[in-house]
């Protein structure tokens, strides 16, 4: 599906989390109605209404996923943020898995608060697709990247540059869901992926980029610009 295509739907709560939301939206409903008939006394209705209704916005929060569409038609080179949160890791590491070599490596953390959706970060081919079972270690420490659960996701842009996109679950992240399938072609603005709850992505990129972020800077999935290849 190319990026028209892309350009028509419009999603406002993730479909991630529709059965989550309905289900749970009915069963609050049903449980307040038999608090506030069947119970004499208000207050258990009104305290279960308070804790169950914030709670409710908490996860209509955590699945909420914005229509964004990247600002610049011109994204050859580009590099764009695949996940909202912030910026943990810049540096040049050994690559062994799959490049044998150093590769730059930006990770971006995501907090239970930030749209858990992901996002291509290059335009070009999946080469491959990827799951690893593994721990579950608080998803900003150096060794999630490896130890932890996660998917890898081996991107080729149309100028023969490989990106590696990983996908890490947290401490509380419990499952992975990646929507890119190996052959097809993939596309700024298009969705990867997504995380449940606070968790990780990582992205792996040729030495020689040009690095457009820095540590700690908050970063918005599929607008701020990590970096551009060489």
């Amino acid at each position: 599906m190319g990026k028209i295509k892309r350009k028509l739907k419009k999603v406002r709560i993730h479909h991630e989390g529709t059965d989550q939301i309905l289900y749970g939206g009915i069963g609050v409903v049903l449980v307040a109605l038999l608090l506030w008939f069947g119970v004499d006394s208000k207050i258990p209705f009104w305290i279960f209404s308070v804790v169950f209704v914030t709670i409710y916005c908490v996860v209509l929060n955590f699945y909420r996923c914005p229509i964004r569409y990247f600002p610049n038609e011109d994204t050859d080179k580009v590099v764009v943020a695949p996940a909202d949160g912030h910026i943990v890791v810049i540096e040049e590491v050994e690559e062994n898995k799959y490049f044998h070599e150093k590769r730059l490596m930006i990770s971006i953390f995501m907090s239970l608060w930030n749209v858990h959706a992901n996002w291509f970060p290059v335009d070009g081919v999946v080469k491959f697709v990827k799951h690893f079972n593994g721990n579950f270690h608080k998803a900003w420490l150096p060794k999630a990247s490896e130890e932890n659960e996660h998917a890898d996701i081996m991107l080729k842009t149309p100028d023969g540059h490989e990106v590696l996109c990983r996908q890490i679950a947290g401490a509380v992240a419990r499952r992975i869901v990646t929507y890119a399938k190996e052959g097809e072609d993939c596309y700024i603005d298009e969705h990867l992926g997504f995380i449940k709850l606070g968790s990780r992505v990582d992205v792996f990129l040729p030495i020689g980029s040009e690095v457009c972020v820095k540590m700690g800077q908050s970063i918005t999935g599929n607008l701020t610009v990590l970096a551009k290849l060489p």
